[in-house]
């Protein structure tokens, strides 16, 4: 079966973001006040050929753990649902 997955890779609490703290110190700038608590991540997606959904997920666990994300600073939320059709 194909999945389409959504892998959704964010900083750990109390990790450092000087990418999000920059946008938020140029918000208000830019005419956007009472914007706070900036986090900047990142979201990967692609279709993965599996067996079933739980084979699909614990592949894609296994491949955050070694390749997508550091472990020690980023966490990680899996999406895994059927793929909709061809692309």
């Amino acid at each position: 079966m194909l999945f389409s997955v959504q892998v959704e890779v964010s900083l750990r609490e109390g990790v450092a973001d000087p990418q999000g703290a920059t946008i938020e110190r140029s918000l208000p700038h830019l005419g956007f006040d009472g914007v706070q608590g900036v986090r900047v991540g990142k979201c990967i997606r692609f279709d993965l050929e599996a067996a079933d959904e739980a084979a699909a997920t614990a592949e894609v666990e296994d491949l955050c753990q070694r390749f997508l994300t550091n472990p020690v600073i980023e966490d990680a939320t899996i999406t895994v649902a059927a793929a909709s059709g061809a692309r």
